[in-house]
């Protein structure tokens, strides 16, 4: 037997077949970008991500020799909604999560919400990232789309009950909408109320695992998938990444090194809201019951991703004609030992928990003499100076990481990976399947179809970590003082830069 994860992100989708031990038996993968219509805005659109969708599921499906599949599961981007008919019909683009829409209104409820009173109730500290802004722009700004949708469903939902599915949604994206109260488990009548947005209008909360509806013949056929095959629902990206790395106990971590760098501690115990407050760390369900996490992120993938489409374009275009990495090569220019550019990574809009949706970017330490691999070689330190930001003072608050598993296509460097250990000052360890998102979700299909009787066991079986890496104290003490410049240069250049960025859009 076999089990099928879906993976859609901001980027692209991957559907995933693995055996029940954990074999990858077939992989497809398809790219979109988002859209801009306007300055500060950012949409995708959903009837391109579901067309790219389906075409990897019929791919992997139809993939000679696989064993019959078993059940499927969908694992998505989070905030990002799509309007939709119950009749399954699309309405509308689906705008992301740094798109500036809703700032407004994200200015005006942070004045009437303490922090103090929001976090008990959601795990969350207010921003404007989340889906409630958005949704209410959409009410006051395209009152017809608004009325005309039966429901706003987050991505993973969203794949889930267009191949069939109730519509519904589990507790970990119900989060990012901060309309979740996340004890009660359930749409918080407060918050839907100080909104304005409509209970009908959301889809059913669900533990992720819970099995939420069978593919029909129809959408079957056509995808070469068997009739009534069982759709779990699915989770969080970062949450189905944490399960196919098998972080799903306290102390341990999952590092996703993709578009987005995001750090993913475990823990089983609430913690003291002043103290999480403060830090402006949030909280949501894992996707295995019992277990909760946090997001520390940043688009550390985006910005390695700009500097090869900047700095090695053309060498790029030849080395795909040869069917060669672009970033083996880049990544062997980096210097064999730590480096003394810092950077102020900030791009485009900025993480957990910092956020800013309007921010630019600073290199700080060129000369003459520095080099495009050393100039790689400070976008990772400094990627990873951010997030060490928030890792090292949630230790004063007892989440202790004693471990990172890390996945995603930043993984694959051995570089990259020694800079991770030696930087955040713990020991490393890579999967050997770097396809942790699909991998998941497959662990989610088969533990809410029964495959598996928990997700211990269905871990033990499936997930395989590869190769480990231990900080060098030499480079930890070093990094260290560079961790404090970056600080500096932080509190120095962080007011100027977010003004800037808003020059720039205007």
């Amino acid at each position: 037997m076999s089990l099928l994860g879906i993976d859609v992100g901001t980027t692209g989708c991957k559907s995933g077949i693995f055996s029940e031990t954990g074999e990858l038996l077939a992989l497809a993968y398809r790219e979109y970008d988002p859209v801009t219509p306007k300055p500060g805005w950012g949409e995708l659109d959903p009837h391109e991500v579901w067309a790219k969708v389906q075409e990897t599921i019929r791919e992997v499906a139809s993939k000679p020799g696989i064993a019959p599949i078993q059940a499927l599961a969908v694992t998505s981007l989070g905030e990002a909604v799509v309007p939709v008919r119950k009749d399954r019909q699309i309405l509308g683009p689906s705008i992301l999560n740094y798109d500036t829409r809703g700032y407004e209104y994200g200015k005006q409820l942070s004045q009437q919400i303490r922090n103090e009173d929001l976090y008990p109730k959601t795990g969350n500290i207010f921003g404007t990232y989340f889906s409630m802004v958005k949704l209410m722009w959409i009410k006051k700004n395209q009152p017809e789309l608004y009325e005309q949708t039966d429901y706003f469903m987050p991505w993973s939902g969203f794949i889930s009950f267009m191949l069939g599915s109730d519509p519904a949604v589990d507790f970990s994206l119900a989060n990012r909408t901060l309309l979740f109260d996340i004890k009660a488990q359930a749409w918080s009548d407060e918050l839907l109320r100080f909104s304005g947005i409509d209970r009908e209008k959301l889809p059913k909360p669900v533990q992720a695992g819970t099995l939420i509806g069978h593919v029909p013949a129809g959408i079957a056929k056509t995808l070469n998938l068997p009739e009534g095959l069982p759709i779990v629902m699915g989770t969080h990206d970062q949450c189905a990444n944490a399960v196919g790395s098998g972080a799903i106990n306290a102390g341990q971590a999952m590092l996703g090194m993709g578009t987005f760098t995001t750090i993913v501690p475990v823990f089983t115990r609430e913690y003291d809201p002043k103290s999480v407050i403060e830090l402006g760390v949030n909280t949501e369900h894992h996707a295995v019951p019992g277990r909760y996490v946090s997001f520390i992120y940043n688009q550390g993938g985006s910005v390695v991703k700009w500097f090869r489409d900047t700095f090695a374009a053309v060498e790029k275009q030849k080395a795909d004609a040869a069917g060669e990495d672009i970033y083996t090569r880049l990544f062997n220019e980096v210097p064999n030992k730590p480096g003394s550019l810092v950077l102020l990574p900030y791009l485009t809009t900025t993480g957990l928990p910092h956020f800013s949706p309007h921010t630019s970017g600073v290199i700080s330490g060129l000369r003459l003499t520095s080099t495009r691999g050393e100039i790689l070689q400070g976008i990772i330190e400094s990627i990873l100076y951010d997030l060490k930001m928030t890792m090292d003072p949630l230790k004063g608050v007892g989440l202790n990481v004693e471990e990172y598993i890390t996945v995603g296509g930043g993984s694959k460097s051995d570089v990259w990976m020694q800079t991770v250990a030696d930087v955040l000052g713990c020991p490393v360890r890579r999967m050997k399947i770097a396809e942790a998102g699909v991998l998941g979700c497959a662990i989610i299909a088969g533990v809410g179809s029964g495959v598996f009787q928990d997700y211990p066991s269905a871990i033990e079986v499936m997930v395989s970590t590869g190769d480990g890496f231990e900080p060098k104290p030499e480079n930890v003490a070093h990094y260290q003082r560079m961790h404090e410049r970056f600080m500096t240069l932080r509190g120095l250049l962080q007011p100027f830069l977010e003004e800037h960025a808003v020059e720039i859009l205007e």
